[in-house]
């Protein structure tokens, strides 16, 4: 029988599906059930940075008194302790009622004050934590170089505070994208996590509105994540989970053949149900029996860059048809 079982940000992984973070991991039954379906771990749905502050302000804001500085302190004291007492009890209830990994999941966009949750996280037995990072390109007075330093100031700081994993969920919006990851992989991130995936702005033509556009993954979105974790993955020096586009047991495998320690998935699971991770663990063991594999690690980056016949196939920008009948990969 194959042997599922990964190793990813220094913990065993029973399968190599996380179940990225959503709202399919928002209360501790939620988690509960990934993990009976087969989840190898899970990350819960994101403590928001800037969510937090949001609420915040607002209050000072509706602060109709103006003048009261200790109330306005107070209120914002409470708000602040208020969301991450939630965000705590998640954690802590879903650590006890599964035995799989559980990495919690901080959205940040500064090297500020979040990073005092990220201690109080750890306290409440979080395995590890992902950073999902993204800091728009839209400010045409700062440089490339400015915005990405930011990056490692936020690694820097947060491994200044805890002791447990911590993994980055980037996006590929770096003007050097081999150079930005190999340099993140040599800082103390256990993994990166390779892609984010952003709302997109959509136009309503008869209404004349900005509208969202579709808000899950589509099967087709794996190639950009194929590309880039078959291309970095014996160049950085930290684990790799390939995420956006992932739909099936077959997606699996393919990240795993390019070099993926562990996927993490979402939209699929709102599209089939959580039940769905049954039949992709079902279709990579299928898979796995029928090649011979024994275990994930007999194939795991048979096929990134460095190992294929044809490496360029990873860097073609550009069409090309190719008409040879007599060479592969």
């Amino acid at each position: 029988m194959a042997d599922l079982k990964t190793t990813y940000m220094g913990k065993e992984l029973k399968t190599p599906i996380i179940v990225g973070s959503s709202e399919l991991s928002d209360t501790p039954e939620k988690v509960k059930k990934l993990a009976e379906y087969g989840a190898g771990a899970v990350v819960l749905k994101s403590l928001f940075e800037e969510q937090i502050m949001m609420e915040v302000d607002a209050q000072r804001v509706n602060n109709i008194y103006g003048s009261y500085e200790d109330v306005e302190n107070y209120v914002s004291f409470y708000t602040r302790k208020h969301n991450l007492d939630e965000y705590l009890n998640l954690v802590e209830k879903s650590k006890k009622e599964t035995d799989i990994p559980i990495f919690a999941s901080i959205n940040c966009v500064s090297n500020g004050e979040w990073v005092e949750f990220a201690r109080q996280i750890e306290k409440a037995g979080a395995d590890g934590i992902e950073l999902n990072m993204f800091i728009m390109p839209n400010d045409h007075e700062k440089r490339g170089s400015e915005l990405e330093q930011v990056y490692f100031d936020v690694i820097e700081h947060i491994n200044k505070e805890v002791s447990i994993p911590v993994s980055m969920k980037v996006s590929s919006y770096f003007s050097g994208m081999a150079h930005m990851l190999t340099d993140l992989s040599k800082t103390d991130l256990s993994a990166l996590v390779l892609f984010n995936h952003f709302y997109k702005p959509d136009v309503d033509i008869e209404k004349e509105q900005i509208i969202s556009a579709e808000i899950f993954t589509s099967p087709k979105d794996i190639a950009n994540t194929l590309r880039w974790v078959g291309i970095m993955s014996d160049k950085v020096e930290c684990d790799i989970a390939a995420s956006t586009g992932i739909h099936s047991g077959d997606d699996v495998i393919k990240a795993l053949l390019v070099g993926a320690n562990a996927v993490e998935i979402a939209s699929v699971l709102y599209k089939y149900k959580s039940s769905y991770l049954k039949t992709m663990i079902d279709d990579i063991e299928r898979w796995m029996n029928k090649k011979g594999y024994a275990s994930i690690a007999d194939f795991r980056g048979k096929m990134n860059q460095a190992n294929v016949k044809r490496p360029m196939m990873f860097e073609r920008a550009q069409f090309m048809k190719y008409y040879s009948n007599n060479s592969t990969l």
